[in-house]
């Protein structure tokens, strides 16, 4: 099983597709492993730069829709190459959130007034940890002094995928 959890990276907008989370003109790279430099490279927000800011974060909290545009493994595997690992967004396209978990990843979706607590509360600075406790459905953000728990719900088959360590690694086990 992939490690949840860490320094999160927020990014405060909606609608993130697969091209900005990697670009189509590395999807002819032959590994994993080539497509690690580029995730993000083509998105715009203000004040987030992918070259110094995506080193050492392990999660990522967004807006609605992440992942829309073209259905491709390709951008949850840019995510996995650099370590992050589970998602936490109001809505996924829903090709890509299957990608997710389909890679043993976490995709969860948390309501938007949610969303804008964390964003408010822990997104201000660089410094927030997320602890994920995937056997009681709970997220845990720190960032110095301030603490607060969130639940999040899994399918039996969504956790499946994630203890298994994917699709692949179920299928092995199960058939």
């Amino acid at each position: 099983m992939k490690t949840f959890g860490g320094k999160v990276l927020f990014l405060d907008r909606s609608d993130i597709n697969t091209d900005e989370i990697i670009p189509a003109k590395y999807l002819s790279e032959s590994s994993k492993d080539a497509i690690k430099p580029y995730l993000l490279e083509d998105l715009k927000i203000p004040g987030f730069d992918p070259k110094y800011d995506i080193t050492g974060r392990g999660v990522l909290v967004t807006r609605a829709n992440f992942g829309c545009g073209s259905s491709r493994e390709h951008a949850p595997w840019a995510l996995e190459m650099n370590n992050i690992n589970i998602v936490i967004a109001e809505s996924f396209a829903r090709i890509f959130r299957q990608n997710m978990y389909n890679c043993g990843m976490i995709a969860v979706e948390l309501p938007a007034p949610v969303l804008d607590e964390i964003f408010r509360d822990f997104g201000i600075t660089g410094n927030t940890e997320l602890k994920v406790d995937i056997g009681k459905g709970s997220f845990t953000f720190t960032n110095g002094p301030k603490v607060k728990s969130f639940p999040f719900v899994l399918s039996n088959f969504e956790k499946a995928l994630v203890e298994a360590g994917g699709w692949v690694e179920y299928a092995a086990k199960k058939y």
